[in-house]
């Protein structure tokens, strides 16, 4: 993932940025592998969250009658970030099948760690965030591809607040505070709002840097697909903080 961080990003002075059939395919290749992606992330998620002999192998509720997870449970809700250290180290030289073959793994897991959500919010709410979560990516993701303005030095900026958002998270574990909770949603928000956009620019970036490499091409949909996925996913997941409804 980190060829892909740093090595496609700058555009070439020349690149022209008329509607390009190319530009448009490879972009479509993106969303489609997206789509099926979030398809694919909701069904396990379904799954794991409502049917009790999978659920019980994932979930558990706590003294206090909370939702927490069983040791299966936290194995699978920590398995996206170790892929994804994981293939900072190990995949030097990417190809297309082993950026598909991450990409796929992390949207299983991260789907089927997802379950815990329908324990805790309704049916309901969880549906109408995603519409939300679904609408805001589009015009986030329309407005990164067509403006004309250089969304590069954003993009490091909000690079280092999720490192904050993270670390504040963790603390929040042991503070246990909704109002810190809340505030960590709504930056949250923020953040991968903008890198929704931020990415939706540097795939277009790629596109015109890569020359018509159809092997390195291939890489990039796949990586530009796993970035756009892992946005999407919590962009939703923090409004959920705000519109979902909790069940009693």
């Amino acid at each position: 993932m980190s060829d892909f961080r740093n090595g496609y990003t700058t555009a070439p002075a020349t690149a022209d940025m008329s509607v390009d059939a190319g530009l448009r395919s490879f972009m479509l290749g993106v969303y489609n592998k997206l789509a099926l992606g979030l398809v694919v992330a909701g069904a396990l998620a379904y799954v794991t969250g409502n049917v009790p002999a999978v659920q019980q192998l994932l979930f558990a509720a706590g003294p206090d009658g909370r939702v927490g997870l069983t040791m299966l449970g936290m194995i699978v809700q920590f398995s996206p970030l170790v892929l994804l250290f994981g293939s900072m180290f190990f995949m030097k030289n990417p190809t297309a099948g082993g950026v598909n073959l991450l990409y796929w793994a992390v949207v299983a897991t991260i789907g089927a760690g997802m379950g815990i959500l329908f324990l805790r919010y309704t049916n309901e709410s969880i549906a109408s965030t995603f519409f939300v979560t679904a609408a805001a990516f589009g015009g986030l993701s329309l407005f990164g591809y067509t403006t004309k303005k250089d969304l590069s030095g954003l993009g490091s900026f909000l690079i280092m607040g999720v490192i904050g958002l993270v670390i504040a998270m963790v603390v929040n574990m042991f503070l246990q505070s909704s109002m810190m909770a809340l505030i960590i949603s709504a930056i949250g928000v923020l953040i991968f709002s903008g890198l929704i956009a931020f990415d939706t620019q540097r795939l277009k970036m790629t596109y015109y840097a890569l020359g018509g490499d159809k092997a390195a091409m291939g890489v990039a949909t796949g990586f530009g697909a796993l970035s756009l996925f892992i946005n999407f996913v919590n962009l939703f997941q923090f409004l959920l903080m705000f519109m979902g409804g909790n069940r009693e």
